[in-house]
């Protein structure tokens, strides 16, 4: 069993992923839009180039997601990025943040060397951390 996760954009899923293509090192894999179906489905011209499925790497993660017209964003759900390095959690934690929403400000903890959460501009919340090395359990 493989469990994965499935993203509903408002309308900028091209451009959400080429950004997390550009910042996180993701790989699209594939991008089909509505005007690439064989069979119209009825879906207005001003939808033909949004994205109907889509896929991208994320480190060895992969996420697929699609433009729904009214999706709502998501809240209670985070996508996680665990890094191997303090100043790798800054970068990607400021490149999240512009033009989004700071939840959590990037800081130290006791579970983590640097840990932040942010609602990137596209509406997708992440939380970014390094973590601690953790004792062993006794």
């Amino acid at each position: 069993m493989k469990l994965s996760t499935y993203i509903n954009f408002r309308g900028n899923c091209a451009e959400a992923f080429r950004y997390y293509e550009k910042h996180l090192g993701a790989k699209i894999g594939m991008v089909m839009t509505h005007q690439q179906l064989p069979h119209p489905t009825g879906i207005g011209s001003d939808w033909k180039d949004k994205v109907l499925h889509a896929r991208i790497s994320i480190g060895d993660a992969e996420v697929s997601a699609a433009d729904i017209p009214n999706a709502e964003p998501m809240r209670s759900a985070y996508l996680t990025l665990n890094v191997d390095s303090d100043q790798e959690a800054e970068r990607i934690y400021a490149a999240l943040s512009d033009g989004g929403q700071v939840l959590m400000p990037m800081d130290e903890t006791f579970f983590a060397s640097r840990f932040g959460q942010v609602r990137d501009q596209f509406g997708i919340n992440w939380m970014i951390l390094h973590e601690r090395p953790m004792p062993p359990r006794q």
